[in-house]
């Protein structure tokens, strides 16, 4: 499940390996069913769920930068083990960020974290607009203080209405940002109104056909998404099969312009947490 874009002949810029993935807390999905006999790891802890961030952990070693959907961030289901944390010290990413949505008491910690091989210049962390909170983004800008790449992880509401209003939010928080990556689960089509919408106020770019991400024992939707600036030239984008949550990760190829500097690789650098 792929769509090819070949860069563009005078993309010269650093490239990008993105991967975007919406985890479940670590929960395999094989079918609606197991919404209902594996609920229960949704709050308790799992042996299980060990084992399938340790394989996660692999398949994402090979990617620059990813973003991570669903987490825990250290609570009684994860047997308090921050899985962004977890997962960076597994597959070996020198730099990572969390930040938590929702929690519940000592029981559960929703978060999402951001995984990176190149040190960010700067975090922020934003809390959007719904009726029931728990929904937020985080933000990390990479090399030049002057031009730098605004990387935006984002996990939008089950509502269209709440939706809207976190998509105006988002409008607003890169306004004025040149080169914009935004990736996550934004929980709605290419052809929904609000997304149609966004694109259109911010010039982001869905530089690929449908990909189908949910449900990912029988792909129907495109849910998980990586939106781009014009300035950021795109190579291959595929939708992985890999199925240790009930989405499939999506992954693409970014070509940056020569003025987004990214020093600060993966020698010698400390991890960033939250």
């Amino acid at each position: 499940m792929h769509a090819v874009v070949p860069f563009h002949d005078d993309s010269t810029g650093i490239r990008l390996r993105l991967l975007s993935y919406n985890i479940q807390v670590g929960i395999a999905a094989a079918g609606f069913s197991d919404y209902v006999f594996h609920g229960w790891e949704h709050l308790l802890p799992s042996t299980q769920r060990i084992r399938n961030l340790h394989r996660i952990a692999r398949m994402i070693r090979d990617f620059d930068i990813v973003g991570l959907q669903e987490l825990d961030s250290g609570s009684l289901r994860s047997g308090f083990i921050n899985h962004a944390e977890y997962l960076a010290r597994e597959a070996k990413f020198p730099h990572w960020c969390d930040k938590t949505n929702r929690k519940l008491w000592k029981v559960a910690r929703h978060s999402m974290g951001l995984l990176s091989k190149y040190a960010p210049i700067g975090i922020s962390r934003h809390e959007l607009p719904a009726r029931l909170p728990g929904r937020g983004a985080l933000v990390a800008r990479f090399g030049s203080p002057e031009n730098p790449l605004v990387l935006v992880l984002a996990h939008l509401s089950l509502s269209r209405s709440a939706r809207c209003f976190q998509m105006e939010y988002l409008s607003e928080l890169i306004r004025d940002c040149r080169h914009v990556i935004l990736m996550g689960d934004l929980n709605c089509s290419p052809d929904s109104r609000e997304l149609s919408r966004f694109l259109c106020e911010t010039s982001l770019c869905m530089p690929y056909p449908e990909l189908f991400t949910y449900p990912s024992w029988n792909p129907k939707k495109h849910l998980d998404h990586i939106l781009v600036s014009p300035t950021i030239a795109t190579g291959p984008v595929e939708v992985l099969n890999y199925s240790l949550s009930d989405h499939l990760p999506i992954t693409m190829e970014v070509s940056l312009p020569e003025e987004v500097l990214l020093p600060g690789g993966s020698e010698g650098r400390k991890t960033q947490a939250a």
